[in-house]
Parts: C-alpha cells; structure tokens; sequence
C-alpha cells in the first residue's frame, strides 16, 4: 500500500510538473515570438521611412538601439550585396556580430523567408554560447526582396525560468512524498496491525486452538471481520465438540453390540452356550446385527442430507393423504400396543409442495417414536391445519414426556433422554430425530417440540401450502375425520 501510494503520489507531481513546465514554456515562447514579430515590423519601418534629416536619422537610430537594449537582443539589417546594419544591446552578441555573411548564405537566407509577405516573421531556435530566438523578416521593394531583417532574442534567461519551475515541483514533490510517506506509513499501519493480528490468531484456528478470540478494534472494517472470526470460533469450537462427541457416540453405538455379538458367539463355540440354546442367542445377535444395519443406514441418511447431495424433488401431493398411507404400514403394531388412533384434519385435503419421500421419511421417525414410548392402551394424535400460507402437522404421543432440560437436545445426534422417556428394552439410535430436524430445515420450514411430564410430547412442523391441482377432486371444506 506504502509503495503504491508513493508511487501515485510522486507520478502525479512529476506529470503535474511537466504538464506545468511545458505550458509555460510554451507560453513565452509564444509571447516572445509575438513581441519579436511586433519590434520587426517596427524596427522595418524606422529604418527604411526616416526622413532625410539628420535629426530624423538620429532618432531613428537611437529608437531602434533602444528595441535591442529592451529585449537584451540583436538587430540585423542584412541586404543582398552583402551591406549589414547591426545594432546590439551589449557585448555578448559580438561573436555573432563579427560574422560576416557571404553571398551564398544571403541567398539561402532569402530563398528560405521568399515565401513570406512583408507582414510575416519566421522563426528558428539556435544554441551557441547562450539560447537565442531568431526572428527573421523579408523587406519587399518594388516586389523584389531588398534585405533581410533578423532579430536576435537571448531566451536563456526565461528558458532558466522554466527550469525554476521544473525544480520547484521536483522539490515540492520530495517534500510531498516525505510528508505522505510520514502520513501514509502511520495510516496503513493503524489499518493492517488488526488485520495482521487476526492472520496470528487464524493460524492458531488452523492448529484447532478455537479459544484465542480476536480483540475489537476502532476500525469499522477489521471490527466487523472481527467479529465474523470470533463468531465463526464459536461455531468451529461447537463444530469440534459434536464431532469428538459424535465419534464417541458411534464408537459406542456399534462397540456395545459387537461386544455382545461376540461374547454370545464365543460362548456358543467353546461350549459355553448349549446347542439347546442357539436358537436363544442368534435372535439375540440376529437383533442387534438389525438395530446396527438401522443406525448405519440412518448415518447414511443423515450425511446425504447434511452434505446436500440429496436433491429435494418438490411436488405438490395431499398431505393428509401421505399421513394415512404412513399409518397403514405401522397398523400391526398399532394392534399390537392397543392404541387408539386420532386423527383430526381441519380440511380433507391440504396440498403442500415438499419432497413427498423425505416428508415420508419425517413421519415415519416421529410416529415410530410416538409408537415406541407410549405405553399400551395409550392415544396417538395426529392433526392437520392451515395458518396463512403453511399447513401445520402437529403429532402427539401418551409417553412420560421430555424434562425442560432435554428439549433444546432432542434433536441432536444419538442425543437420548433414557431416564425419563426411553425405556432400555425401547432404546433406538439416536439419530431419527436429527435426520427429520435436517430434512424439515432442508424444506426452510420449522418443527417444534412441546412437552409435559407425564402427558406426553407434540412434534409440530411446518410445510409451504400449494393450490388444489386442477386435476384434483374439490376439497370439502370444514368435514373433519376421526379415526
């Protein structure tokens, strides 16, 4: 930053400078040239219409010593058998004084102004001793070129002037550049020491030290940026703790049952277990061998839907019709546990616009879950209902409930409220709850948990409403139905 700055900095004075210096110097050529062409035609005039007298010719010949002593200058009257007149402003022209011109060079100096009237000058820069502006000009008589009248102009002294300027803002661009160097180092120095602070502190992340959190600074950028490192701290820190808490968990989930599996195994092969008991223990094994193959496909399932490699398919399908079939494929152990089913849709059809597999898959964990921690002869609820543009599914069991405490938890990974909702012999994976929470936020819809000691737990999500398809029969309004 340092350096582009200086670098901007002093190419602009510089191009400032040079763009001034040109103009400048441009600008007094011009009024130089200007005033040389005003003094020739005035020195033309005095010299060629004096009048006869003495005194005239006097006057005329201090007038015009008088032009080459103002301009610091030489006049020279050149005419074409080689006779000059010279008048000069000091001995400095002398050198240029003493050269006489030969006829050739009269002629060269002719033939370069005979394309020029009696009122134009034409102009050429040489270098001898000192910077000089010639100015050169054809007296006509009787239409024929008579002489030549040049005027030297010494322009050294206006051409140093120039050079003033160019080292004027050489200096004063040093000097800029001191001072911006001076300013820009503290500016971008108060502006880079957070950032460098936070790259010390990023590289600690890196190394899975998520403690260190960066300091706020009074910059409003490194502030915000800041904050976003420190937030994003907190979540790596949370992300960290999952997973060390997530490989303990399946550690153990798949560790308990090998153990058993192998223990019954051994047992049976060294003679321990009894051949009359090998029916007995392979169910035992076969058991665990399925809960495992459950919780592997559920692990499976979670990190499809987690990574987002699983696609939503969106269609618009009758929900309540998806929550009957779903209860079809759990009617034997409906029978099984006694349990009255309730079902109570405020409308007879509500079309949602959801993946209808996954929105499956989230009924069946909820309602296996009602299932398994409700006790027999228990009620299972299941209610439907529409609240500005979403339809509400609202399912409740008659287990023991969730404590308080457990509730923010019940959607976490292999997260398990065993001392007061689930039975040992009822113990599932963990992670049925967690795939639905993932598939409803994967809809960017919402569920909610509510429960009370001994009255059981509500699981309420949302889905988006659709329209009724044009194809669908119309929806009878208000019928509620029970089962």
């Amino acid at each position: 930053m340092l350096t582009t700055y200086m670098s901007v900095t002093l190419g602009m004075l510089l191009l400032s400078g040079v763009i001034a210096g040109t103009l400048m110097s441009g600008f007094v050529m011009r009024e130089e040239k200007q005033n040389i062409a005003n003094e020739i035609g005035i020195v033309t005039e005095l010299y060629f219409n004096t009048t006869s007298s003495v005194a005239g010719e006097n006057a005329a010949l201090l007038e015009l010593n008088t032009i080459a002593r103002h301009y610091d200058g030489l006049i020279q009257i050149v005419s074409v058998d080689g006779a000059m007149a010279q008048y000069a402003s000091g001995s400095k022209w002398n050198e240029v004084m003493n050269v006489r011109y030969t006829q050739e060079e009269i002629s060269r100096m002719l033939i370069a102004v005979s394309d020029l009237d009696a009122s134009s000058v034409r102009f050429a820069q040489e270098k001898g001793a000192f910077q000089m502006l010639i100015g050169t000009k054809p007296v006509i008589q009787d239409g024929v070129a008579t002489h030549v009248v040049r005027f030297y102009v010494d322009t050294t002294q206006a051409r140093g002037a120039v050079g003033m300027v160019y080292a004027e803002v050489v200096l004063v661009s040093l000097i800029a550049v001191l001072i911006s160097v001076i300013a820009v180092y503290y500016t971008t120095a108060r502006l880079t020491r957070p950032f460098m602070e936070i790259n010390e502190i990023v590289q600690k992340y890196a190394k899975g030290d998520y403690n260190i959190r960066i300091p706020i600074s009074s910059v409003e950028e490194s502030t915000q940026l800041a904050l976003s490192f420190n937030n994003m701290a907190d979540q790596l820190k949370d992300l960290e703790a999952t997973r060390r808490s997530f490989v303990a968990n399946v550690s153990h989930e798949l560790r308990s049952p090998l153990t058993s599996m192998k223990g019954f195994l051994e047992a049976m092969q060294d003679g321990t277990i009894g051949p009359d008991e090998y029916e007995k223990y392979i169910g035992i094994v076969l058991s665990e061998t399925k809960r495992m193959a459950v919780m592997v496909n559920d692990l499976l399932d979670l990190a499809r839907i987690e990574s987002g490699k699983t696609a939503l398919k969106l269609e618009i399908f009758d929900i309540n019709e998806l929550i009957r079939r779903t209860l079809i494929t759990f009617e034997a152990r409906i029978y099984e546990h006694h349990m009255e089913v309730d079902v109570k849709f405020a409308q007879e059809q509500y079309y949602v616009e959801a993946d209808s597999a996954q929105i499956s898959q989230v009924l069946r964990n909820i309602i296996d879950n009602a299932i398994k921690y409700s006790p027999d002869d228990s009620k299972l609820r299941i209610a439907t209902y529409a609240m500005k543009r979403e339809i509400y599914v609202s399912i409740q069991d008659s287990g023991q409930g969730i404590p308080e405490a457990d509730i923010p938890h019940v959607f976490d990974r292999f997260y398990k409220v065993e001392k007061a909702h689930t039975p040992s012999t009822q113990s599932g994976t963990g992670l049925g709850l967690s795939i639905v929470k993932r598939i409803i936020d994967q809809h960017n819809q919402t569920i909610t948990l509510k429960s009370t000691k001994g009255k059981g737990s509500t699981f309420t999500f949302t889905l988006k409403r659709a329209p009724v398809p044009k194809r669908a029969p119309a929806a009878d309004g208000g019928k509620k139905n029970g089962t």
